[in-house]
This record gives C-alpha cells, structure tokens and sequence, in this order.
C-alpha cells in the first residue's frame, strides 16, 4: 500500500506552524530554498531586476547558477495568484463601502483573498522586500565629562527656573544651552563621513559646476509634487468653518502674541503648547493673523515634515521604493489629509512618531549612539506636541524589548540597552519644561487623559475588559469599516482607508506576518504590533467608548499602516517583475502600480474635497458669515460695541464669530436678560437672531419697533439668520 502524499493543505500547515515539528519540503523544483535565497540577493535601493534581462547569481555554488531559461522550465510564470489575491481583496473592500456596505459578503472575501495570498506567497509571487542587513559599529562607551557635568548644572538650573508655568528668557537659555552641552557630551564623531567636507570644498572651488538629477530624484520630486497638491489644494475652503475647539486655540495664540509665554496653556482642560507657539510664528511672520488659516498652514505642515521621515523609515526597513510608495500613498490619503487640514494639534502625533521610530530602528540595527540621541529629541519634543504622544514611550519600550528576545541581538544587546538609555537621558532633558509644569500642577495636566480612561468625568458604560476588547476590535478594522461618527475629522462611519490602500493594507499585515514566522526577524512583529500601540490613545476612551475609534487619536498608526501598504505593493510590483514572459513583467508592474495608483487618488480626492467637505459645511455652524456682517456694519456705520449675536444653545459660538470678525478678543453673545443694557447705546444697533428663537425676536422688535428686519440667505441650507438693524437714536453721531 503506498505511503499518504501530502497535500497542499498540508504544506501550507507546515510553513505557518513550525512549531509542530512538521516539516514538508518539495524536492523536485526545491521551491522554498530558491525563494529563501531569491529574498536574500533583493538590495536596498534596486528593485528585483527581471529575470529575463539578466542571469541572476544566488551563491557561489554552481547548482545556484538559474538563468532564464533555467527558471522558466522551473515553472516560474506570470503571478496569477497575487494578481487574483488583490482582485479578491478590492472587491471586498468595495463590499464594505458605504453607503450600503455587506459586511457578511466583505468578510468573505477577504477570507478568500487571505487564502490566495498564502498560496502566492508560497510559490514566491508576492514576496516582501527584505530587510537590509544590520550594520553594527562598537560603542565606545565615552562621554565628554566637563561638556556633560556643564550641561547637567545648566538643566538642573534651568529645571528651577521653570516655575509658574512660564518660559521666560532665563530658563529658555539655560534650557537650550544645556541641552547643546549634553548632547556635544554624549554624541559619537563620525570619522568615515569627515572626509565628505574636503570634497564638498574641491566642488565649490572647480570653474565647472554640473549639476545631474537621477530618473530616481525625478520620481522623488513628482511624488512630493503630488503630496503637495493634496495637502495645500483649496486649503482655505477645505474644511470652510472653524469650531468651538478653534476659538480655544486662537486665544492662547492671542495670549502668546501679547506676552504670556506659558509652557502648558489650561484652557480647555489644558494643551501642550507647540501647536500655539508654531501658530504664533505663523500668524507673526506670514502676515496671516489671527485666523482659521495660520492653525491650517501650521497643521499641513506638519503633515507634510512627516513624510519624508516616513521615506526614510521605508528605506530603512526594505528599500527606496518601499519608502517612496510609502509616502506617496500616505500623502494622497483621506486620513493623513483630513487631520492636517482641520487646524488642530492632530498631525503632531505622526509627525514624532516618524523621527522617533526611524532612528531608533536604526540606531537599533547600527548600535549608533548618536541616532538614539536624535530618537531622545524627537520624543522629548513630540511630548509637548499633542497629548496621545503620550503613549509613543511605550512603543519605544516594546521595540527595544522585541529586539533583545530575538537572535538579531545576540552580541549587541549591551550597546542597545545603553542606547536606549541614552534615548530616554536626552527625552527627559528635552521634556524638562513640561515635566516641571507636570509636577506642580498634576491634576491639570492629566486631566484631559483621565477623563476618558478612568470614571472622573462620568461613570464607566460597562466592565473595563468588556469595553477595552470592543475598542480594540473597532480600531482595528476602522481601516475597511468604520473611522468613527466624529464629523469634524472624518467621515462618519466609513473606512479610514480608501479602496485600494485598505485591500493592499490587510494583505500586506498578512504577509508580514507570514514573513515574521518564516525569518523571525524582530521589525517584522514590531511593525505588527505598533499599529494596535499607537492606536492605544483611542482603545483606552473607556469612560467614552463612543469616542472610539478616531482619526486623530490613532493618527499615529499612520507611520506603520503605510509602511506596510508600501511594502505590499512592492513584493506585488516585484512579483510582476519577475515573471517570464519577456519584457512583459516590468510593462505589467507599471500598469499594475499605476492603475493603483490612480483609482486611490481619485477616491482619496472626492473623500476629501467632495464628501468630506460637503459634510463639514452641512455640520459646522456658518460663524463666518455671520463675523463678516458684523465686520460690515463696524466697519461702515456701526461699531464693535453696538453689535450683538443673541445667545442660543447649540449655535454659533460667538467667541468665533469676534475672531472673523476682527476682534478675536470680544464675545459677541448677548442673552434676552440683558437686552435692556443695549438701550443705553446710542450709535446704530445690529442683532443676530437665530430664526428658532422666536420670543427673542419678538422681544427685540418689541424694544425696537423702529428696527428693520431682514433675512440672511445663507450659502448653507438651514443656516439662515435674522438682521435686526435698529437707527442711531437723536444725538448720536453718524
């Protein structure tokens, strides 16, 4: 009786179950070593060449040696099954799309597209760039003692200075000065790249300057190109209105402008304050004023700084087109895009979580100091930027703490310990001013993260793990179903990811988690598990589930969510690269890359400056309309003391309405109690009048029967008000 062969099944069990003790092989084409070896040759800044232009060498055996026609009669063809896997997993993503989405027929699918992409990655058709290989130099554990010994007085000095809440000229100088000593104390000369000056100066010194932009740097700048149209097109109008949240922030701008440099600002349960001294400087410098528009310009740029360190992060952990497809994509995006424009602290979490995990994966993989020191700076900084940065720490810990477990360390793991806690002295230092403010005013500072993890602010809904695993479920797959019913931010309960990147974004977790069971390689899991950390600001809303998720808590996640939708394209474009049929492969990857492409940013596109901003326009109440009548009347026959908005719940926020109006320190809103007041004005008279509050109106016409009332049609349907104009009484100046 012949022996049972094994299936397909069974080959499949062995490779994602190692730990069984099952080991299938296929000896006849030898397949799982050809790929092993196929992975190992992929360098960091060249895609895969096709097979067909050139022999490819593995190793130096001569049974290695494949050319083409070796590789053809091996069986290796045109990637079907990736192809078929991402057909699968766009159709299911087109399932779960609003506004009529079948869950039951999504899941499917991409249960179906999951299986597929196994067997592709099986066969080699969809394999993920690799990581390049660590190149480790050996601390030498030296510090400058006197530059060191300087730095710490100066901080410790400093640190005393900080008190009341303030930055003043004294502590900001000995802050920044013993920052500098401390780290020229602790930072590693860089002997191999010195000699880069002497030829820099033979440059500038030759009568010849010739000047070659690589097709590379071209695809570079084209990408940016594109980012930037996305993320500064109709800024002004998309989102057109500012909210209750806005008016808060302008006037601690206004606050900062006229002296008062606080280091945590309280109003509004309390703000770190990066985002109103960079505001400051925008509205000072840029001639753009106390407006709506300084907050965006602030916030966009944010958004785009973030980027190239997310090109950076790519390259590092695979290649240069992993990087660029990384960035392009995360720029064209609705989520990435929406946060940035809506003039809020929201991009600051992404923009240092970038910095912060690209030099320390690379301090990791090089044991270099100085990039800890550089990773220490940008959490220390990205602390006093929005508070969900808060948990980025952890995150830290977590990859620090993979590396060490896995056989990657071995022999390094001394040096990356003292690294890290190089990484945590430098934070520190760069957190000084707000770890003081912290230390004398705890309740203010952690108030705005206790009211949502803990029951002061309102009782907790249900148990705490019962609450906990739904945010965890609901953050999780907010990439293909719902971001959440937050409107100033999203889209309610869409996916945060478009079509295309959210099918290649839940493949691409797939196979990096095949490629982490089969190589064991510490980035792999820690890109895994990053993603539900970073969104651990949002999970954690236990005493407001309904909070959960939301754009701007999770925004974090944006760094390895698009990381692995640049490597998921990648092992796709490399697959079709690789096939034989002719010049065919690199012509289809193109198509492939492109059509991708293109179908994202049309739908990134109407997200954002249709349905996004249609949405908004509907939600936000009209306070600009309303500040540019105020404005008209002052500045024609009125004056700023002779205007009034009368007060209704859930309608303009008056605050606002001074700020468009020009005068971002006066609340407009007067309440029926207090009409009387106005009969002592004499100049002429201006009310704002919802058309609901009837018995103000009344009251007023009442008080004022010479008064001529008129309706404002507004640009937005339902956000009409009443003008009550009321004539200058006898005597008044005209």
């Amino acid at each position: 009786m012949e022996d049972k062969q094994p299936t397909v099944l069974d080959y499949v069990k062995s490779k994602l179950m190692p730990w069984k003790g099952i080991r299938i092989e296929i000896p006849e084409t030898n397949l799982d070593e050809y790929l092993n070896k196929i992975d190992d040759v992929r360098i960091e800044d060249e895609p895969l060449e096709s097979i067909h232009d050139k022999d490819v060498t593995i190793d130096s055996d001569a049974d290695s040696q494949l050319t083409s026609e070796e590789l053809d009669l091996k069986g290796i063809s045109l990637p079907w099954r990736s192809l078929l896997a991402l057909s699968f997993a766009l159709l299911a993503q087109l399932f779960l799309e609003p506004p009529d989405p079948s869950k039951t027929l999504g899941i499917i699918l991409y249960f179906i597209a999951a299986a597929i992409a196994v067997w592709a990655t099986l066969m080699g058709e969809w394999c993920l760039a690799p990581i390049p290989e660590s190149k480790h130099r050996r601390d030498p554990f030296t510090v400058r003692l006197i530059a060191f010994w300087i730095g710490l007085v100066l901080l410790l000095i400093a640190f005393l200075t900080f008190g009341g809440n303030l930055f003043t000229e004294l502590n900001v100088t000995l802050w920044l000065l013993g920052l500098i000593a401390m780290v020229y104390a602790l930072w590693l000369p860089d002997q191999q790249k010195s000699f880069k000056f002497s030829q820099i100066s033979e440059k500038f010194q030759g009568k010849n300057w010739q000047v070659s932009i690589s097709r590379w740097t071209w695809a570079l700048l084209g990408a940016f190109g594109i980012v930037l149209f996305f993320r500064f097109f109709r800024l002004n109008q998309v989102p057109p209105e500012m909210f209750s949240d806005h008016a808060e922030k302008l006037l601690d701008v206004w606050d900062v402008i006229n002296g008062e440099t606080r280091i945590f600002f309280p109003r509004n349960t309390g703000r770190e304050a990066l985002q109103i001294y960079l505001t400051a400087g925008i509205s000072k410098y840029l001639n753009s004023g106390l407006s709506f528009l300084s907050l965006k310009l602030g916030t966009v740029l944010a958004g785009v700084l973030t980027l190239p360190f997310l090109y950076l992060l790519g390259k590092e952990i695979a290649n240069r087109r992993v990087g660029l497809l990384a960035l392009l994509f995360a720029g064209i995006a609705y989520w990435p895009n929406v946060i940035s424009r809506v003039g809020l602290r929201f991009p600051l979490y992404p923009l240092f979580v970038a910095p912060v995990l690209y030099f320390l994966i690379r301090g990791i993989n090089n044991s270099n100091r100085n990039d800890y020191i550089l990773a220490g700076i940008a959490l220390g900084i990205g602390l006093q930027g929005y508070s969900s940065t808060r948990f980025l720490p952890i995150v830290v810990v977590v990859a620090l703490a993979l590396y060490l477990i896995h056989r990657q360390s071995k022999g390094y793991r001394k040096q990356a310990i003292l690294g890290f806690m190089v990484l945590v002295l430098v934070a520190f230092m760069v957190f000084l001013p707000l770890f003081r403010y912290a230390l004398e005013e705890p309740g203010m500072f952690n108030y705005r993260t206790l009211s949502r993890i803990s029951s002061i602010e309102r009782p907790l809904p249900g148990p705490v793990w019962q609450i906990f695993f739904e945010n965890l479920w609901n953050a999780l797959t907010m990439f293909a179903w719902s971001n959440g019913e937050t409107w100033v931010h999203s889209i309610p309960y869409r996916p945060a990811l478009d079509i295309v990147t959210a099918a290649i974004f839940y493949l691409g977790i797939l196979l990096v988690i095949i490629r982490y069971l089969r190589k064991r390689h510490w980035v792999n899991i820690f890109i895994v598990l990053s993603i539900p950390l970073l969104m651990m600001p949002s999970i954690v809303s236990l005493a407001f589930p309904s909070e959960n998720p939301s754009l701007n808590r999770t925004a974090g996640a944006i760094i390895p969510v698009f990381l692995v939708v640049g490597l998921g394209i990648d092992g796709l474009l490399t697959g079709l690269e690789s096939h034989h049929f002719k010049a065919w492969g690199k012509r289809l990857a193109w198509v492939v890359g492109l059509c991708l492409l293109i179908w994202s940013s049309m739908h990134n596109y109407d997200l954002v400056f249709n349905k996004y901003y249609e949405q908004f326009r509907l939600s936000a109440w009209n306070t600009s309309e309303v500040g540019h009548v105020i404005s008209s009347f002052t500045d024609s026959i009125g004056t700023p003391d002779s205007a009034w908005v009368v007060g209704s719940p859930h309608w303009v926020d008056t605050r606002l309405v001074g700020i468009n109006a020009g005068y971002p320190t006066k609340d407009y809103a007067i309440w029926p109690e207090h009409f009387h007041d106005t009969l002592t004005v004499d100049a002429p008279k201006m009310f704002i009048i919802r058309p609901e509050e009837e018995a103000s109106l009344s009251s007023l016409q009442e008080m004022y029967p010479e008064g001529w009332l008129t309706l404002y049609k507004s640009e937005v349907p339902t956000k009409d008000f009443y003008i009550l104009f009321v004539p200058p009484t006898d005597g008044a100046n005209n």
